[in-house]
C-alpha cells in the first residue's frame, strides 16, 4: 500500500481523490474513501487533490494514524 486516507475524510467524502486517480484504486466505504494498495501506482494525484488533507504516504503515517492503514486493508479484504 502506498497512500492511506485518514480521519479527515470521515464523513467528508469529497471524492476529489477518486476523480483524479488514473487506476481507479479508490473506493467509497460507509464513512470514508479507501485506497486499494494492491492497485495503487504511487502517483500521488490523490494526495494533491484531497481538499481536507486526509491522504498520507504510508511511510509518513504517525503511529496514531496506523489504524487507517489497517482499516483500508480490512475494507478490501471484505470486498
Amino acid at each position: 500500500m502506498a497512500f492511506v486516507i485518514t480521519e479527515a475524510c470521515i464523513s467528508e467524502k469529497a471524492a476529489d481523490c477518486a476523480d483524479v486517480c488514473p487506476v481507479d484504486c479508490i473506493q467509497e466505504g460507509d464513512d470514508q474513501y479507501f485506497i486499494d494498495g494492491d492497485l495503487c501506482i504511487d502517483c500521488g494525484a490523490c494526495e494533491a487533490a484531497c481538499p481536507v488533507g486526509a491522504i498520507y504516504y504510508e511511510d509518513d503515517l504517525t503511529e496514531d494514524r496506523q489504524i487507517y492503514l489497517d482499516k483500508a486493508k480490512q475494507f478490501f479484504s471484505h470486498n
